[in-house]
């Protein structure tokens, strides 16, 4: 008679210490966790049942599944199925699906197939709220909408939502390579563990792709844009196959990206000229045969002459010859390529040549040459993700080719694994910012609406981390890039208070001091990292830390004291006509405005000019003294971000409130140490005091400047 008793006690201590471990991040903002009693209470009168239809499709199976699934856990008992509307029933389906919805008369005119409906009706006069669209896609969506809006506290009452995506394509660039490294990756290896595909698929994939669906992500590039060409040979075509098959339930495409050279290392050719007829042969046969394996396969992504990997300038063809080859071989499948534009020359010597402009200078003349299933990839910036950079001026710069943003979501120079810093706030500062396209008012996010095919791409920061991201705080530029890209006008605060609500709790007490938290973060990094329009002065090659010293790289455009040109004179780098004239690319009143480094806005006033130490700036300090205090304020931001964080402690679990305890205090001495090595080294060339309130570098310079960490960081 005791073992039951013991059986009973010990599954119960069981259940609770995996409630307990389940606090890893594992389950990022999909934690489905109870709501306070209160929200509950509200919750259950509208989430009685759920009415859909009979034989769904595995979409739908999908998104049915998750509906069970996360009111189960918010309310705490499983809603059920029904065959008719009664008081609270929640209808999911399209007209054609569910009769009950065509009698609505539903306005779901101009939602597409990924748009939805969510809205509170009266059926038979009983309350009842449908979830409806014109394909199961804004089923998919719709749902996940709908459970966001328990999640996050939101009445259920009176519900009159209408939403579809604002570009086309949204999809994260996985840069993992087929030995398990992820480039640029700083939360383990990649998820895709080739070496079991295709015979084994890991459940993580399946919970990948719906954390992907939850925010509207409708593509994956799974392997590096420095591709091996091994990625498009039969085996790993069948492993792709199998993730394809996967993802394919929670509307995600798979692409691939493309060699150019791959003709020759795997197909047995002499060249990849594209305008050789046997290479568009052989694209176009690689094609037919990966569509014959994966029928909705995406298109492939090229980077090409950039950084040492191969493209068609190699065989004195253009971009748009290397786009188009390749865009006529998926043409006839549905298929798109995605071309990026980051590209730049090699230099040497004295040779230096702004790098800046490359981008611009290399595709602006080809504006109307690329296929119509051709998109143009554009870094957000002219340079490389920094922590802040003016817009790319190829945005709005080539009204006859597609172009889509790509911006980076992995923290390659912003602290990378440690450092809490919300990149929502930076896509939104990209994305309102105003081109001048068609005079003023024209945002980067309207430029990219305007194109027939439109899309944003994310370089991904997921790996196999338990926390998927690294750690907690990292999990919200995955969030938030899927909801800018879903709505690229979105308020990337408003984003902030939703993934705070559903990753800690609904409750104003933890919501308010977290946004508060990450609104500041990318202000902080870019105050103790680059301000005032510094870039690129990182540690060269792994990019942590300060290294604003390094000079000897053999190419002027490795070496940071080409971003910053600090002398005796002043610091900045002169991009005016009197320098690089950079400032040429940009719509003629932007141009005007940076002219003049009165007119230029302060957060890219070094970008712009090279302007002297005693430089008056808008705020009355001279140049120096403002540089140093926005360092110093830099690292105050950090120290009261982790005092926020700590007043949090009542409610927060123990293991993710320890971990990012831990990171911020790293992140406070991370900041400390990039203040002190860049005010000893600009000092160097300044020669005047630190001014009051910044204190004096803990170090001499000789220090930071042999700091050396080829395998960890070490200060």
């Amino acid at each position: 008679m005791r073992l039951p008793r013991l059986l009973f006690a010990l599954c119960a201590l069981i259940g609770l210490t995996s409630q307990a471990l389940a606090e890893d991040g594992y389950d990022l903002w999909l934690r489905y966790r109870p709501l306070p009693a209160a929200l509950r209470a509200e919750s259950v009168p509208h989430a009685t049942a759920i009415v859909a239809p009979r034989d769904p499709s595995p979409m739908l199976a999908a998104a049915l599944g998750e509906m069970h699934r996360g009111l189960a856990g918010l309310i705490g008992h499983d809603v059920g199925n029904a065959a008719r509307a009664g008081s609270g029933a929640i209808l999911i389906g399209t007209p054609r699906s569910l009769p009950a919805l065509a009698a609505l008369d539903l306005p779901l005119k101009g939602l597409g197939r990924e748009g939805y409906l969510i809205r509170s009706v009266t059926i038979g006069g009983k309350p009842a709220t449908v979830i409806a669209a014109n394909d199961d896609r804004g089923l998919l969506y719709g749902s996940f909408a709908f459970l966001r809006l328990v999640q996050t506290g939101q009445p259920l009452g009176r519900i009159d939502i209408k939403s579809a995506p604002r570009l086309d394509l949204r999809v994260l660039d996985h840069w993992d390579n087929l030995n398990g490294h992820i480039e640029r990756g700083y939360a383990g290896d990649s998820l895709w563990d080739w070496w079991k595909l295709p015979d084994y698929k890991d459940p993580r994939y399946t919970d990948y792709a719906r954390a992907d669906a939850s925010i509207g992500i409708n593509g994956a590039v799974l392997n590096n844009v420095n591709a091996a060409a091994a990625s498009l040979t039969p085996a790993y075509i069948a492993k792709a196959k199998a993730l394809a098959d996967v993802f394919r339930p929670w509307g995600i495409k798979v692409y691939l990206s493309a060699r150019f050279t791959a003709p020759m290392e795997i197909g047995g050719l002499k060249t990849a000229d594209p305008l050789d007829p046997a290479v568009a042969a052989w694209w176009k046969a690689k094609a037919d045969e990966i569509y014959q394996a994966i029928p909705d396969f995406g298109g492939f992504l090229v980077k090409a002459n950039s950084e040492g990997q191969p493209g068609p300038q190699d065989y004195g063809r253009t971009h748009a010859d290397g786009a188009n080859v390749l865009a006529d071989a998926v043409r006839p499948h549905g298929g798109v390529i995605m071309y990026r534009a980051f590209v730049y020359a090699a230099q040497g010597g004295d040779k230096v040549v702004d790098r800046t402009k490359q981008a611009y200078e290399s595709f602006k003349p080809l504006d109307g040459k690329f296929a119509d299933n051709v998109l143009v990839q554009v870094k957000n910036g002219p340079l490389d993700f920094q922590p802040r950079e003016p817009f790319s001026p190829l945005i709005g710069a080539m009204p006859k080719t597609n172009l889509m943003l790509e911006v980076q979501i992995t923290k390659e120079y912003l602290g990378q694994a440690t450092h809490a810093v919300y990149v929502g706030a930076l896509f939104e500062e990209v994305l309102k910012t105003d081109t001048f396209t068609h005079g003023p008012g024209t945002s980067v996010a309207d430029v990219l609406e305007a194109q027939k095919i439109s899309g944003i791409a994310g370089i991904a920061n997921t790996g196999t981390d338990r926390d998927w991201s690294g750690s907690t705080f990292n999990q919200a530029d995955w969030y938030a890039f899927g909801r800018l890209a879903w709505n690229p006008q979105a308020s990337s605060r408003d984003i902030a208070a939703e993934w705070a609500a559903m990753t800690f709790a609904p409750d104003p007490r933890v919501v308010q001091p977290v946004v508060g938290m990450m609104m500041t973060s990318r202000e902080a990094v870019v105050n103790y990292m680059t301000p005032l329009g510094l870039a690129h002065i990182m540690g060269t090659g792994h990019h942590h830390g300060p290294a604003p010293w390094v000079h000897e790289l053999a190419r002027a455009e490795w070496n940071p004291v080409y971003y910053h040109q600090a002398d005796a004179a002043g610091i900045g780098v002169e991009r005016t006509a009197s320098g690089t004239d950079a400032i040429a690319q940009y719509a003629a009143p932007i141009e005007k405005l940076l002219a003049d480094p009165a007119t230029t806005p302060d957060k890219d006033l070094l970008w712009f000019h090279h302007l002297p130490w005693d430089y008056k700036m808008k705020s009355g300090r001279i140049l120096w003294d403002e540089l140093a205090l926005h360092y110093q304020t830099g690292v105050e931001q950090v120290a009261a971000m982790q005092r926020q964080w700590r007043a949090l402690r009542p409610f927060v679990d123990a293991q993710r409130f320890e971990k990012t305890d831990a990171f911020l205090t790293i992140q406070l001495h991370e900041a400390e140490w990039w203040r002190d090595a860049c005010l000893e080294y600009f000092g160097t060339f300044s020669k005047r005091p630190l001014p009051p309130g910044v204190p004096a570098p803990a170090h001499p310079l000789s220090y930071y400047e042999a700091l050396d960490f080829p395998f960890a960081p070490g200060r």
